[in-house]
């Protein structure tokens, strides 16, 4: 694993707004001055690692479920009973990304599991690909995550429209819905975008309808599970008609909580870090609240020592301690893995990176390739 510092393409601005990423100058968030360089063999290893933290975190689901965990997960009572119903019967689940510590030596350690609504779609799937091509076309890149999710929505049941709903006046999410769309109707189906804002809720046909009063019969949603049970309407979430894209049993493995959980499965696993509820088993220690995004009120500590904070609004469900995994650096930057999940199978990865050793909202994001 290298990071190789190169000229970016003298019209990468134009390519990338061509190809949908018009967010890619915010902050300097597309980098292309550097890159990432892999063997196959790092390659292969973060494939497998990735199936397997994926199948364990399936495991601790249901050791959750079958052990009274749900609100150590952040789930209330009221939706305990439906996340169970969810995840005996199954229902689709699309995609995923483990975020892993990994300096190309050691085992790559999981930080955790966007597992409901990771974002960076169009970007790990589409716009890093076309860079390789154009500046290193003799080589390949850890990404099959466009088919995979093709394939992935062919196997989505019945003939419904799916309604993909983002945040109004969010770009990115809006960028990273488009592309869904893109996935769908490639999979032979129809899709139509929505504001999650304009959902309503039809007491008469018991069902979510659009703006149009459409009753939404599938629906994606780049909202996460933990803010959609608290809206005014969430209680129809179980009883209504809607199959949702992520599944309610997806509420679960979104949480941080599933980390001490992990590691009260599978202690001294080499790619797990160990993890507590509890604040007083570890001295050197990330600080993760149970819900939050883009590093917001992740605290590193070292000997009792503030290393690192990032504010943000998060915290109000508590917190769980994980023990602390530096990142690497490299060239004073440091990259953490998005390693990409669609329905249980490897499919891809992407590389963040920040000044800082907290990944925030400011990380760059940089393409990668590698070599055999």
């Amino acid at each position: 694993m290298k990071r190789l510092q190169i000229a970016p393409r003298k019209n990468y601005g134009e390519k990338l707004r061509e190809q949908g990423l018009s967010f890619y100058n915010w902050d300097n968030y597309w980098k292309e001055d550097a890159c990432y360089q892999f063997t196959l063999t790092q390659i292969e290893e973060i494939e497998a690692v990735t199936e397997e933290l994926h199948r364990m975190s399936i495991e601790a689901m249901w050791f959750a479920v079958n052990n009274g965990m749900l609100g150590k997960l952040g789930i209330s009572e009221e939706f305990h009973a439906g996340v169970r119903a969810s995840l005996e019967r199954n229902d689709f689940s699309l995609y995923g990304r483990f975020d892993l510590a990994y300096d190309g030596v050691s085992p790559p350690k999981m930080l955790e599991y966007n597992a409901d609504t990771p974002t960076s779609l169009l970007e790990s799937a589409a716009c890093q690909w076309y860079w390789m091509e154009d500046v290193y076309p003799d080589t390949d890149q850890f990404n099959s995550l466009h088919d995979k999710l093709v394939e992935r929505w062919k196997q989505f049941p019945g003939n419904d429209t799916v309604h993909v709903a983002t945040i109004a006046e969010n770009e990115e999410d809006w960028v990273c819905g488009t592309y869904l769309i893109d996935t769908i109707t490639q999979a032979g189906r129809e899709a139509k975008h929505i504001n999650i804002e304009d959902i309503g809720w039809d007491r008469y046909r018991n069902a979510f309808v659009d703006a149009d009063g459409v009753t939404i019969r599938n629906l994606f949603k780049l909202y996460p599970w933990e803010w959609l049970v608290r809206e005014k309407f969430g209680k129809h979430i179980i009883n209504g008609q809607t199959k949702f894209v992520e599944p309610l049993w997806k509420a679960g493995l979104s949480c941080k909580g599933l980390l001490p959980i992990l590691w009260q499965l599978f202690p001294n696993h080499p790619n797990l870090l160990p993890a507590y509820f509890e604040s007083d088993k570890l001295t050197s220690y990330a600080k993760k609240p149970l819900f939050s995004r883009e590093g917001a009120n992740v605290e590193l500590v070292k000997d009792g020592r503030v290393l690192a904070r990032d504010d943000g609004p998060y915290g109000a469900e508590g917190f769980i301690y994980q023990q602390l995994c530096m990142l690497p650096q490299f060239d004073g930057r440091y990259p953490i893995i998005g390693s990409w999940v669609v329905d249980g199978a490897s499919a891809g990865m992407c590389i963040r990176e920040d000044d800082s050793p907290i990944t925030t909202n400011m990380s760059n994001f940089v393409p990668h390739f590698f070599v055999e």
